[in-house]
């Protein structure tokens, strides 16, 4: 979940049954699979040489870009003025905010950039100086409970596709959906976009591309396909997030209002994005099936693999393999149950178990297990996949690492309530109509630098919040708006452990996702910012 601060899929022999496997043994070597951006041979731009063996230009990885982002931030720190809010409660208090002058000199600045990953990592916030560092005692700022997550998935996404089991359901649903297929995106987008709306889906949505990927080369897509399925689909629930507790919730507590102010307009929102954001990537998908060669991402060996594996035929399920499904969507449904904070939504009869990323890494670990022993892997069958599939995974959980160094380098620097000032100072004396759509506009860059959705609702609403007094519109609007600019940017910041681990996951380049997205970003901005200025004028 981005609410605060997730590579590569199972190599092709983790992939296929073992008659596929052996099949695959024959043919040529491809490259290493701890790629974190999904390059591969054979890729539309991708890195070695075309027919007539002219090499062509490679985007850089996953790694390399994060680095450029955590160095230019790092440099940005020194040109930023230093300033801090007062707080209560931990959040800034409006009106208060003042220059510092930080106790950190240069080199003390130039080790927060080489720890800068290991902060992400693991780094704790020292409770009075506020600075992040791994041998500081405090609250824990690391992601090590998301990169645990990553690692368990990874492994239990291994041993699943290792017993063979979700390569023939996948056969068989593609084969019975076949005449159907773009119902199926539809309806699979409107899941993902209910779980972004609902409570924020975001790294949860890392275990899927394991499933999706196979399910749509099946039906006759590319992997680009399969990744906006669940990326773009998630992306634009949590955009439009109605009772999302990690946004819409924090918000609006933080606003000083209830999280059900403002549910109409966000959930009209919700039903016309979400629709506009099916219709798109439904509109690529059926150009893609036409003709292949317009597709973004160009067909690989181990895509030929995953369409020709064992199953393909849609044979019937064995024993075995309908337990070892059953365990495999058990494991996702509970996952979900036991995140969402029911007793929030007023569903008291269900219980809030209110687990988080060490719970549910233990889950996928345990569930791990359970499916390589169903699925008749044995005991050195089913630890191999399980340490397999974590080292395959690795690369998202390090991205993970990266992500979160950028923020805790800003913290440390004390540039963040700087920016947040200056956004600030950007709003006041308008309109309402025009306030709705600048609210919206300065809390674009904000979600940049702090991509947790959290994290952004609890520096910028009780800064943010009151201006609506002065306009005229109700904080809900606000609180909209700020969530709009989360989920808009948190679909393609390169600083969003969900972004780059999903793609790396999908095998799908950054620069590629950029290209298929960037007119369905331009059209949400508008749309988005058209909903606010008739929210404020309405308000």
């Amino acid at each position: 979940m981005t609410r605060h601060g997730k590579a590569p899929v199972p190599g092709a022999d983790a992939d296929l049954p073992a008659g596929a496997r052996d099949a695959e043994d024959t043919r040529a070597p491809r490259s290493t699979r701890g790629e974190a951006d999904g390059d591969g041979p054979g890729e539309a731009g991708g890195p070695g040489r075309t027919e007539k063996g002219e090499k062509r230009s490679r985007f850089p990885s996953a790694f390399t870009v994060l680095a450029a982002v955590t160095v230019a931030v790092w440099a940005l720190t020194f040109v930023i003025p230093p300033g801090r809010y007062d707080t209560e409660d931990g959040a800034p208090v409006p009106g208060t905010y003042h220059p510092v002058e930080l106790t950190t000199g240069f080199w003390d600045r130039l080790k927060d950039l080489f720890l800068a990953p290991v902060n992400g990592l693991y780094g704790v916030t020292d409770a009075e100086s506020g600075l992040t560092s791994p041998g500081a005692s405090g609250d824990f700022a690391g992601a090590a409970g998301v990169f645990l997550f990553i690692l368990a998935v990874g492994a239990f996404i291994t041993v699943t596709m290792r017993t063979g089991a979700l390569t023939a359901g996948v056969a068989r649903l593609a084969r019975r959906l076949r005449h159907h297929r773009a119902v199926l995106i539809v309806v699979l987008m409107a899941v993902f976009s209910l779980g972004g709306t609902t409570y924020g889906m975001a790294e949860e949505t890392l275990g899927f591309y394991g499933l999706m990927i196979p399910l749509v080369l099946k039906l006759g897509y590319d992997r680009m396909v399969g990744a906006s399925v669940i990326m773009v689909g998630a992306g634009v629930g949590t955009l439009a997030s109605t009772v999302n507790p990690f946004a819409t919730g924090v918000a609006s507590d933080s606003a000083g209002i209830g999280t059900g102010d403002g549910i109409v307009l966000r959930l009209l929102m919700w039903v016309v994005l979400t629709a506009l954001a099916a219709g798109y990537v439904l509109r690529y998908a059926r150009r893609v099936a036409q003709d292949p060669s317009r597709s973004l991402v160009a067909a690989t060996e181990e895509d030929d693999a995953l369409r020709a594996a064992d199953g393909a035929d849609g044979a019937a399920l064995t024993g075995r393999q309908r337990a070892v499904l059953g365990v495999f969507a058990a494991t996702f449904l509970f996952m979900v149950f036991a995140v969402v904070p029911w007793s929030d939504l007023g569903i008291g009869l269900v219980p809030t178990l209110g687990w988080y990323f060490a719970e549910l890494a233990a889950l996928f670990t345990v569930a791990a297990v359970a499916v390589g022993l169903i699925g008749g892997l044995g005991e050195k069958g089913t630890v191999n996949g399980i340490t397999a599939g974590a080292g395959e995974f690795v690369g998202a959980a390090l991205i993970v690492a990266l992500a979160r160094g950028v923020t805790v380098i800003m913290n440390n620097a004390a540039v963040t309530d700087t920016i947040l000032e200056s956004l600030r100072g950007a709003v006041s004396g308008t309109s309402s109509a025009v306030f709705g759509v600048l609210v919206f506009l300065v809390n674009i860059p904000l979600a940049f630098f702090v991509p947790s959705s959290s994290g952004h609702a609890a520096l910028a609403m009780p800064i943010l919040a009151p201006l609506a007094d002065f306009a005229g519109v109700g904080r809900a609007l606000v609180v909209t708006a700020y969530q709009s600019a989360s989920g808009w940017v948190n679909l393609v910041t390169p600083t969003s452990a969900v972004v780059m681990g999903g793609l790396a996951l999908a095998k799908v380049r950054y620069d590629r996702y950029l290209r298929f997205v960037a007119p369905l970003m331009g059209v949400l901005l508008v749309v988005v910012a058209a909903f606010l200025a008739v929210g404020a004028a309405v308000s």
